[in-house]
């Protein structure tokens, strides 16, 4: 838990973990997968709240595709930790298969299984079609809020007659989120009563205006009678400022390659000086722009930082991604940052 510097509510607010199993420069998927469960037992052992993965399919950098499997094997590997999605990209799925997914997860883990969801595809045109996602698209509006509210009565508690069940995933009442970058997912969320997560980390743009419309506009509901919102955040925290910035280097240019259409393994960082050579002065607005929601620095400059988002935004949860390249060095960040909470 970390502090905001005027204080939130009772003073600190829970932390959690956003993984995309990165897969780094000179290495590869099983290498990323090990790393995933190692910061799992850590963050667990440093008292984050949750251990989220998210679904990306076709990116040479992440190895984070099956969410379900590796939500899985994630909770067999610790023991207390609440691990779920953030997200699995629901327009890409049946609701059904995704009710029997986490409906079997949260069978097996009672008590520490979240289901985050998105309507986004997470990938390009030609992978949506692998995916069998239908690209009509005019119905795309219409279509999610009618698909989560099916995923969300398959893990309810059914009604008599009802055709379809998921088994499992009838009675398990998995926590629901809704994620998104827009205000689209802030109103649907608002409607349904559920929490929201607001994608900061890499779409900060209408991040105050998304939160003022959820909470504004919140229907409560049985299991949330108040909203709750969860706000994404990068963090780079290293023993000096300098360090961080170097580290945070590697964030900067998976974000530079995402501007030029590439999606490769997560590079090695460089000296902060040689990004000037590496990009045009709007490629660079666009990085800063996109990784506006960062913290990076000693543990005292990322409270600072980290402080006065919790400010602006009155944020009821962090959830920090943090792409070091160096495992080491993402352990170190993650527990620096949970020293913060004292």
């Amino acid at each position: 838990m970390v502090a905001g510097p005027t204080g939130h509510d009772e003073g600190v607010i829970p932390l959690s973990v956003l993984d995309l199993a990165p897969i780094v420069e000179g290495s590869d998927a099983a290498q990323a997968l090990r790393h995933s469960l190692d910061l799992a037992r850590h963050a667990e052992a440093w008292g984050y709240r949750r251990y989220w993965v998210a679904e990306h399919h076709n990116m040479d950098g992440v190895a984070s595709s099956a969410t379900a499997v590796l939500v899985g094997h994630l909770a067999a590997g610790t023991r207390t930790i609440r691990v779920g999605s953030g997200g699995v990209m629901l327009p890409n799925h049946a609701p059904l298969v995704i009710a029997e997914q986490f409906g079997t997860l949260a069978t097996l883990f009672p008590g520490r299984i979240d289901l985050g969801l998105g309507r986004a595809p997470g990938t390009d045109r030609p992978t949506m079609r692998a995916l069998r996602r239908h690209l009509a698209g005019s119905d795309e509006e219409e279509g999610f809020p009618r698909d989560v509210q099916e995923l969300i009565a398959y893990l309810g508690d059914g009604v008599p007659g009802q055709a379809v069940r998921a088994i499992p995933g009838i009675g398990t009442k998995v926590p629901v989120w809704l994620l998104g970058s827009s205000l689209y997912s802030a109103q649907l969320a608002a409607y349904l009563g559920l929490p929201f997560a607001f994608a900061s980390h890499f779409a900060p743009d209408m991040l105050l205006q998304a939160l003022d419309i959820y909470r504004t506009s919140y229907r409560p509901s049985p299991e949330w009678p108040t909203p709750h919102a969860m706000v994404g955040v990068n963090v780079v925290a290293a023993d000096t400022d300098a360090e961080a910035a170097r580290l945070f280097t590697s964030i900067q240019q998976r974000f530079l390659g995402m501007q030029r259409g590439q999606r490769g393994p997560l590079p090695r960082p460089i000296a902060p000086e040689a990004l000037e050579a590496m990009w045009s002065p709007a490629e660079k607005a666009g990085v800063e722009r996109m990784l506006a929601a960062s913290a990076t620095g000693s543990a005292e400059t990322v409270r600072r930082q980290l402080g006065a988002l919790i400010d602006r935004t009155q944020a009821d949860e962090l959830i920090v991604a943090g792409a070091v390249h160096d495992h080491t060095a993402r352990l170190r960040s993650y527990e620096l940052l949970a020293s913060l909470a004292g």
